[in-house]
């Protein structure tokens, strides 16, 4: 049997420092509970950063990150702490892997073969770095380094490298000075984004894109949305008052919370009270302006927020949310099951008409597929899974889009256009070129919105990056 080769880890000194790593066991890959099952417990950090890790491999295979942590989850079935736990330090990694990832290229000649092994070192350097907005982390460094080292023994396909795991770290313990210093010349490294993602936000926003940059690094606040049909929002936050629970209004039916919690434990989400949903997703509503009787619908609607906030705001409304995933629209039921309201779903490509009944819209809310550049903040992984074609190819699908459901309209009705992207390919592009098309009357709207980040529980704003163009079709 071929040997495995050397790992080695470059030290200050011009040689490099050698791991002789022991042949790697030809058994089937064990599962991540069945290493909890030899030994590792399911409470220690340990185990959640194997999970983390696991969830990592999926992401940089293509997999969004909320895909990968149930499919995670479903392999090891961990307690509810431990998916918190985990669940943590994915997204803290995804924030710092353009400098983790920097760090190990200093620090090993020889990337690890194991991508399970690559995604351990880097969730554990996550940890260990400390960006500006961190709040203090509940763990030592030398914690990190020694659970890292469990880690690795733990599980057939790394034991061999826990001599590399515990050496790598320690290093980073010893000269993190240094050697922090030294990759923060890289762009990558400074920002944590690709190149191409850092560029684009200097050609967009030349006087702004470091606040952008810096603001898609901070973990997002919990925001929630009032539902006016079941209480107003001074007496939810009287209510949360009573419950020692710290909330900000910050729209006027936005509620920030000072500390996230899950949505099991929010006072009044499973009766329908509140949803969570940002402060500048909420905008949606009020600039559709819609009306008792009305006709009106929420294409791409998935996960639903806006299909729920629409139904909200009028006793009476005919409201057909359409989506393309029969899967996600699911998730549009559910919500509206919680709300107590009800819609009519239909799955259906927006580009189309198969799924229409061809009976004209009063208003339509086109949310439509983007990068989601705006929303990074609170999809740490949508920097490392786009690329730098996919805002022209997504720009082109939103044309489509707009251009399809236009002929949907009744004239003198509006259409909303949204997107949670900060490019203007997608945005104010976009817009100009459909009104220009379509001899489409623009109304007044916020246009782009940059992501907004305030730490003094600032009451005005504090939002993701989202465009609106509001347009109103001409009577012939």
């Amino acid at each position: 049997m071929q040997k495995r080769p050397l790992i080695t880890a470059k030290s200050k000194s011009s040689s490099p420092i050698k791991f002789q790593l022991a042949e790697p066991t030809n058994s089937v890959k064990s599962t991540l509970l069945q290493d909890a099952q030899k030994g590792l417990k399911v409470d220690s950090l340990a185990f959640c950063l194997l999970g983390a890790a696991q969830v990592l491999t999926q992401v940089l295979k293509g997999v969004a990150l909320p895909s990968a942590l149930i499919k995670t989850f479903r392999e090891m079935d961990p307690s509810l702490s431990a998916r918190g736990a985990i669940q943590d330090i994915a997204y803290r990694s995804m924030r710092h892997m353009g400098r983790a990832e920097a760090l190990l290229e200093l620090m090993i000649i020889k990337a690890p073969e194991s991508r399970l092994l690559h995604g351990l070192l880097c969730c554990s350097l996550s940890l260990m770095l400390h960006g500006d907005d961190d709040a203090e982390m509940p763990y030592e460094m030398f914690t990190i380094v020694n659970q890292a080292v469990t880690a690795a023994t733990s599980h057939v396909d790394m034991s061999y490298a826990k001599g590399m795991v515990n050496a790598v770290l320690r290093r980073f313990l010893r000269e993190q000075e240094s050697l922090t210093k030294a990759v923060l010349l890289q762009p990558q490294a400074l920002w944590n984004y690709p190149s191409w993602w850092i560029n684009a936000t200097k050609l967009a926003y030349p006087s702004d894109w470091q606040t952008i940059l810096n603001n898609g690094n901070i973990a997002p606040p919990l925001t929630l949305r009032v539902n006016r049909r079941k209480t107003t929002l001074s007496a939810y936050l009287d209510n949360l008052t009573e419950q020692g629970i710290v909330a900000h209004q910050i729209g006027p039916d936005a509620v920030r919370l000072e500390k996230p919690m899950p949505v099991q434990r929010i006072p009044g989400f499973a009766s329908g009270y509140v949803s969570v949903q940002d402060a500048a997703a909420q905008l949606a509503m009020s600039l559709l302006d819609v009306q008792d009787g009305m006709r009106v619908l929420d294409a791409c609607a998935a996960p639903g927020g806006k299909t729920g906030h629409i139904l909200e705001s009028a006793d009476f409304l005919e409201v057909t949310a359409l989506d393309v995933d029969a899967q996600r629209l699911s998730k549009v039921a559910e919500n509206l099951q919680r709300l107590q309201l009800s819609a009519t779903l239909k799955v259906g490509d927006a580009r189309g008409g198969s799924w229409w009944d061809g009976q004209l819209f009063d208003r339509i809310l086109v949310d439509a597929p983007c990068t989601a550049s705006g929303i990074v903040r609170r999809h740490p992984d949508i920097r490392w899974l786009r690329r730098k074609g996919d805002t022209l190819q997504l720009a082109e699908l939103s044309a489509q889009i707009l251009d399809n459901l236009w002929r949907m309209l009744r004239p003198n009705g509006k259409l909303l256009f949204v997107t949670c992207s900060l490019w203007p390919q997608e945005s104010e592009g976009q817009a100009a070129a459909f009104a220009t098309r379509h001899q489409a009357h623009r109304l007044s709207a916020p246009g782009q919105l940059l992501p907004t980040v305030n730490k003094e529980q600032d009451q005005i704003q504090d939002h993701d990056g989202l465009f609106y163009a509001l347009f109103q079709k001409p009577v012939v």
